[in-house]
């Protein structure tokens, strides 16, 4: 077997990139990648009635998002002739025969396995999962069981990073590695990512979505590789926030765990703001004008912006709800809603009178949030409650319950339009 480490992802073209999918060429990639070895991606459509057209190009724009580059790329219906040389093989050696047109392996001895699995430690079957199983279909394609060896096997590849749904068939495979004459890989079972609750896998019935959806909301790939990867693997400390070179650095399949990882979309959001923080303020700048009109790119908007996502998506939801509406026209204003508690009504007129005089002090140059913040807290500080000043003066400015602080707001909008607002309030 080749020293030179080489793993794979071997998808089947069948139109859904699911998480945990992704997470096993993940797995695979940065053990490859580690090691200074080979990724290969491996399409595995021998099974043509599931096949969903375009597919195949979905997979490596998946991929391709997350920068999971391959080196060596195989479909493994453009190599019929080799599997055919395979099952010669055993024809020969009598363990192979024809079953109503199709290819049957033939089991030898039906005897208990034993293997190694570097997650799982000691694994064993009795006889009874063994039987004579198709190698090939009637319609000439090689069944899972024996194509996938066979591509193992030519390829080199020493990992087989896989799910458990496929510890129950390892017997038949072994026996074909025996049958062969071939060392079989090294496996490595991974976790199952959990639905809600925990209790049951993660479906599509649970919510779980294709990978390429998670870019179209706007998280970034760096995001999605360090969620995934913390999925069932863990390096150990307090460290959370991981860069994809970083990631390669720890990862060992040896501290991948055996218990299934809940999918948490909470997690997963708190982890995507955290990689935002990272990025350079030209780069958050240019994702969040990306998603707004022309006539809203207003850099002063970007820290409001900023300190209420966790993914670019959620700026178009900003401005689908409307939330950034007041910073580019004037709100309609309710009278009552700018009263302060009991305070009477003239009270208020001459608050917003003192702060457009005050405010109207400032020329643009010093038109700033700190400044405006201190012209406003002093008046504030001058009545029985900061709120006879501060609440009239942020609901004039917004026209809403809820909204960001009135220093943050004026100074956005800038002085003439904060003026003509407040006196609107009057």
């Amino acid at each position: 077997m080749n020293s030179k480490v080489v793993t794979r992802f071997a998808p089947s073209p069948t139109g859904f990139m699911h998480v945990g999918g992704v997470r096993t060429a993940l797995y695979a990639w940065l053990w490859a990648r580690k090691n200074s070895g080979k990724f290969i991606l491996r399409i595995e459509d021998t099974d043509k009635e599931r096949e969903v057209e375009g597919s195949i190009e979905h997979i490596k724009k998946s991929l391709q998002w997350l920068g999971l580059d391959w080196d060596d790329f195989f479909i493994q219906s453009e190599r019929l002739d080799i599997y055919k040389k395979y099952a010669d093989k055993l024809i020969e050696k009598g363990l192979a025969y024809s079953d109503d047109g199709a290819l049957r392996f033939k089991i030898s001895e039906k005897k208990r396995t034993d293997w190694q699995d570097i997650v799982w430690g000691q694994l064993s079957a009795g006889p009874e999962a063994l039987d004579d199983f198709i190698l090939i279909k009637s319609d000439g394609y090689p069944t899972y069981n024996f194509a996938h060896v066979v591509d193992d096997i030519e390829m080199q590849v020493t990992h087989v990073v896989r799910g458990q749904e496929f510890i129950s068939s390892t017997p038949k495979f072994l026996s074909l590695y025996e049958a062969l004459g071939e060392k079989p890989p090294h496996f490595v079972t991974t976790p199952p990512i959990m639905g809600p609750g925990g209790k049951k896998k993660l479906s599509k019935r649970d919510g779980a979505k294709d990978i390429l959806e998670y870019e179209q909301e706007g998280y970034l790939p760096e995001a999605m590789l360090n969620y995934l990867a913390f999925l069932g693997f863990n390096p150990g400390g307090d460290k959370e926030v991981y860069s994809r070179e970083e990631l390669k650095n720890v990862f060992d399949l040896t501290k991948i765990q055996r218990s299934g990882a809940q999918w948490n979309d909470e997690k997963l959001n708190w982890l995507n703001k955290e990689h935002i923080k990272l990025l350079s303020e030209k780069e958050v700048e240019k994702n969040i004008f990306a998603c707004l009109p022309e006539s809203m790119r207003n850099p002063k908007i970007i820290p409001v912006v900023f300190e209420r996502i966790s993914k670019w998506g959620d700026v178009k939801d900003m401005l689908e709800k409307g939330e950034l509406d007041l910073f580019f026209q004037s709100p309609e204003i309710k009278k009552e809603k700018l009263i302060y508690k009991d305070t009477p009504a003239e009270k208020i007129k001459d608050n917003l009178n003192l702060a457009i005089k005050k405010l109207g002090e400032l020329n643009e140059e010093k038109f700033t949030e700190e400044n405006i913040k201190i012209i406003l807290m002093s008046l504030a500080d001058q009545t029985k409650s900061r709120g006879e000043v501060l609440h009239p003066v942020r609901y004039a400015l917004s026209g809403r319950d809820k909204s960001p602080d009135p220093f943050t707001i004026a100074s956005i909008i800038g002085k003439d339009e904060t003026i003509s607002r407040l006196k609107k309030a009057i």
